[in-house]
């Protein structure tokens, strides 16, 4: 695949290029991660509200959420 740039796009690509980045492709095929990424945890958010909530957020739900990672934390300092 062939990708024509302006030469202002084709310059900041370059530019990535030299601060980081093997190639101009490594930095299109990161800029692509990034986008799937960006689009999966958007369709998960959109999933997410217009999904009815599973229990309240009030204090006995913070109560037990922070009981079960102190538990947790505690089980993993004993390995």
């Amino acid at each position: 695949m062939n990708i024509s740039l302006p030469d202002e796009l084709r310059d900041f690509v370059e530019e990535q290029v030299k601060r980081g980045y093997g190639t101009s492709s490594e930095y299109v095929r990161e800029l692509i991660r990034r986008d799937q990424e960006r689009l999966r945890l958007r369709n998960l958010l959109l999933e997410g509200a217009a999904s009815p909530p599973a229990a309240p957020a009030d204090d006995p739900y913070f109560k037990r959420l922070r009981s079960r990672l102190r538990a947790k934390r505690a089980t993993s300092r004993r390995r």
